[in-house]
């Protein structure tokens, strides 16, 4: 069975292996919100509005082509012949908090009829103001650790070479979620970044709470991806430049807004 909407609290850790060690480990927190249902869910939160300013909100224009989000979604699906796949959709993301947020990677749970795992897109944005989703199917029998592999497409890190492909290890949200993606190379494993986070009830209690332990998270987060960078660079990390795309990242670039 699906689960219901909530809130992970956990911590996001990156540990690079080579050609310098690199590690880092912060605290964060998401929301688990079915997209077909978020502007009927927030009636019953002061502290969550869609497409609204607020305290915490979720803005279409904040994933995919700024369409509605479940649309958007579906037409993912419709596009590797897992349309079906769409009945229910649970999205984990960060929401913007005093109208702003970065979410490098949002990920989509997709249900079939029978409440069964079907797909899982995987949203990357990164800080060039583009976007590309992966979509990849559930197949066999339900496992606890769901395992996935895809192509890197979306260039992401000027310290990290595009001719790379993602490991992703999936524990879907229940009690806990835990997203682990290694992203590999010729040379075998460069990179392993983890969520782990442990469910809360969706309540404005719960969002004041993380409103109090988190009050500055998302700009935390951008400010974490520079400082992070600077760090590689003093470590003599080599650079690899963003060349010109052609992909759907390029015809998808939407920026990332701040609520004026």
């Amino acid at each position: 069975m699906a689960p219901k909407p909530a809130i992970y609290a956990g911590h996001v850790a990156h540990e690079r292996l080579r050609p310098r060690r690199h590690r880092l480990r912060y605290r964060v927190f998401t929301l688990l919100l079915d997209v077909d249902d978020i502007d009927v869910e927030k009636k019953d939160l002061c502290l969550l509005r869609y497409n609204h300013r607020g305290l915490f909100s979720i803005y279409d224009a904040d994933h995919g082509d700024g369409s509605p989000i479940g649309e958007w979604v579906r037409k993912r699906l419709d596009g590797i012949g897992a349309g079906d796949a769409g009945h229910r959709i649970l999205m984990l993301c960060y929401p913007r908090i005093f109208g702003y947020v970065f979410n490098p990677l949002t990920v989509y749970f997709c249900h079939a009829i029978d409440g069964a795992l079907r797909a899982i897109v995987y949203e990357v944005h990164n800080t060039f103001d583009e976007r590309h989703a992966y979509v990849l199917e559930v197949s066999g029998q339900p496992q606890p650790v769901i395992r996935q592999r895809c192509d890197k497409i979306l260039y992401v890190s000027p310290f990290i070479p595009m001719n790379c492909s993602y490991d992703f290890r999936i524990i879907a949200p229940s009690e806990a979620v835990n997203i682990t993606i290694r992203e590999e190379d010729k040379d075998g494993l460069l990179l392993s970044a983890t969520f782990q986070g442990r469910r809360r009830a969706l309540t404005d209690a719960g969002l004041a709470f993380m409103a109090f332990c988190y009050p500055l998270m998302t700009l935390k987060v951008i400010a974490g991806i520079h400082w992070e960078a600077l760090w590689l660079w003093l470590k003599g990390a080599p650079i690899f430049l963003h060349a010109a795309s052609t992909t759907d990242a390029r015809l998808s670039n939407l920026k990332h807004r701040k609520e004026g």
